[in-house]
């Protein structure tokens, strides 16, 4: 098995290749988006999307083949729930790695609808990532901190509002909208930083959450809390992976229906951005706790 070679062996070729499937399946994501940029019938469009999805599960079944073809990995995988694939999701994850983009992509494929992300505004200009990602009408988030917006009141709101205009892209076709709650990866250094309540996350972001539901609430049918851990793999996980030593991915994923109560006015109404962000908050505890059950049986 090459997962036995050297890593310093490992690391070189197996990075080419997922750059190389990062460049194949990017390109003909670009392509598709350039000629969807283009396309004056909405049956085109569709088509070109369902083109779109396609690429993207394409992707993320080479790079996940490319990962068990060096690593000796164990999946730990357990769902609760009745997924579907003609259904929209909203998905919520814990972030520790950029693999957790490439694993939820995989989970997706052949479950639920392809998968669209929040992305940071700055990955625009990386190469293949940003414009795969604007051909795949990904939402571009831009996060101002509350200093910035002191000084600039007029910004206040754009980050969801962007959110709200991203969101209704999404209706034309079953759709997984996938949210980093956190806002960021995972570290020590950024728990303390922050004063995270939590042993092993940041606190949750509970706005982009909240204006996805009020956007697109009537679609949705569960949300789909999903909770990812490497248990061996705890500091670098990307690297591990890339030179053979990635050992096991642990998943588990909960299918919650979705309420009504979740459904509402996060900026004008106090009372219930309140009791969103204390269910918010209630969620990522036991996720908490999850991770740290984890954690000890492994």
């Amino acid at each position: 098995m090459l997962s036995r070679l050297p890593g310093f062996v490992i690391l070189p070729i197996h990075a080419v290749l997922q750059i190389l499937n990062l460049g194949w399946w990017g390109s003909l994501i670009i392509l598709l988006g350039l000629l969807k940029l283009i396309s004056p019938f909405s049956w085109l469009t569709l088509n070109l999307n369902r083109m779109l999805n396609s690429a993207l599960s394409g992707f993320a079944l080479c790079a996940v083949g490319l990962i068990n073809l060096f690593n000796n990995v164990e999946w730990d995988y357990q769902i609760e729930g009745d997924l579907q694939k003609h259904s929209w999701y909203l998905v919520m994850a814990n972030h520790i790695s950029w693999l957790d983009i490439i694993l939820l992509m995989h989970f997706s494929c052949g479950r639920i609808p392809a998968s669209k992300f929040f992305i940071k505004q700055e990955l625009i200009w990386m190469p293949f990532i940003g414009l795969g990602a604007w051909a795949l009408d990904m939402p571009f988030m831009r996060r101002y901190s509350a200093d910035f917006l002191s000084r600039h009141p007029h910004l206040k709101g754009k980050d969801l509002e962007a959110t709200r205009r991203s969101c209704e892209k999404f209706r034309t076709i079953p759709t997984t909208v996938i949210n980093f709650v956190e806002g960021t990866r995972f570290t020590e250094q950024k728990q303390r930083a922050k004063n995270s309540p939590y042993n092993h996350l940041l606190t949750p972001k509970a706005g982009g959450v909240a204006f996805t539901l009020a956007s697109m609430g009537e679609l949705f049918s569960h949300i789909i809390d999903v909770t990812l851990l490497y248990p061996q793999n705890r500091r670098h996980v990307m690297m591990d992976m890339l030179s053979g030593r990635l050992t096991k991915v642990v998943l588990r994923a909960r299918a919650i229906p979705l309420q009504s109560a979740l459904l509402g006015d996060y900026q004008a109404d106090q009372q219930f951005r309140e009791n969103f962000q204390l269910w918010l908050n209630g969620l990522w505890q036991s996720k908490d706790s999850l991770i740290q059950k984890l954690m000890d049986a492994n």
